[in-house]
């Protein structure tokens, strides 16, 4: 494997952004993890804090680790950067610049606190993008910070209340309405952690609203120790996704041919009968 920190330039955020790749051996292509970082990290964390580059060795995953600031990855009302925007356009870079499979089927994201946000967010408002997401310790229902007291980060990122837009229980019913794909979908929380709370709120709206997904709960709180031990299970996660993605892709023509050949046959049945009526 290698790690790759590399610089180029942002159109959404308007300057020059670092972002950390992790690069398996090999020729490629290879499915890729899109891996945010939390509130007080930056796009070395995920490489330096656990054995990422080790776990995702075992199952030829490109990682890649972009940089999203104190911005909740979020468009901010009035501001030049676009942190949300800026996500979606270094999937574009890593494609051009690396071997990776472009397709929904072998492209997943994760993160952790407000990089779980961001990644469920992102996801669910972009569910083209992704076959899978997986949120550790994330903060799901940032409302509620709103309520407490008014967090400052949090009104950066998104003005003076929660947009619609940026709310992550909106966004699972507007996706639940739709008839559009749906990523595979996993969050965790240690049940020591202070964010366990909002979990098990989002986790409520999920069921209430009957969209599939799976939720777990572990001992431990909002530390590296949690995140290095459970990152393990979320590509384990996402290489399942990738596998389900592609088999679903696979069988789409086959229905279609055989639904054709089905037609085909039901109108050659028809000819036949004319021709054999009197």
């Amino acid at each position: 494997m290698a790690i790759i920190e590399m610089h180029h330039f942002s159109t959404a955020l308007q300057r020059h952004i670092g972002l950390t790749v992790i690069v398996p051996e090999g020729p490629g292509p290879h499915p890729a993890v899109y891996q945010l970082h939390g509130l007080s990290d930056d796009h070395t964390v995920w490489s330096r804090r656990t054995s990422i580059e080790r776990y995702a060795e075992r199952h030829g995953l490109l990682i890649a680790m972009p940089e999203g600031g104190r911005s909740f990855y979020c468009n901010a009302p009035g501001a030049v950067e676009r942190a949300e925007d800026h996500i979606l356009e270094t999937i574009a870079v890593v494609d051009r610049t690396f071997k990776t499979i472009p397709e929904r089927s072998a492209r997943a994201i994760g993160g952790l606190s407000m990089g779980g946000y961001g990644a469920m967010k992102i996801a669910l408002k972009h569910p083209h993008l992704f076959a899978s997401v997986v949120s550790h310790s994330g903060c799901p229902d940032c409302r509620v910070r709103f309520k407490k007291d008014g967090y400052q980060d949090l009104i950066h990122a998104f003005g003076d209340s929660m947009p619609t837009s940026e709310d992550a229980l909106a966004l699972a019913t507007r996706l639940k309405r739709s008839r559009g794909p749906r990523p595979a979908i996993l969050f965790d929380c240690g049940t020591e952690d202070f964010l366990l709370d909002q979990n098990r709120v989002f986790r409520d709206h999920l069921q209430r609203i009957g969209l599939a997904h799976e939720y777990r709960e572990f001992p431990g709180g909002h530390s590296w120790e949690y995140w290095d031990e459970h990152v393990q299970e979320a590509l384990l996660f996402h290489v399942a996704a990738f596998a389900a993605a592609k088999r679903d892709r696979n069988q789409r023509p086959a229905r279609s041919t055989k639904s054709a050949a089905k037609k085909s046959e039901m109108k050659s049945a028809k000819k036949s009968a004319k021709a054999r009526a009197p």
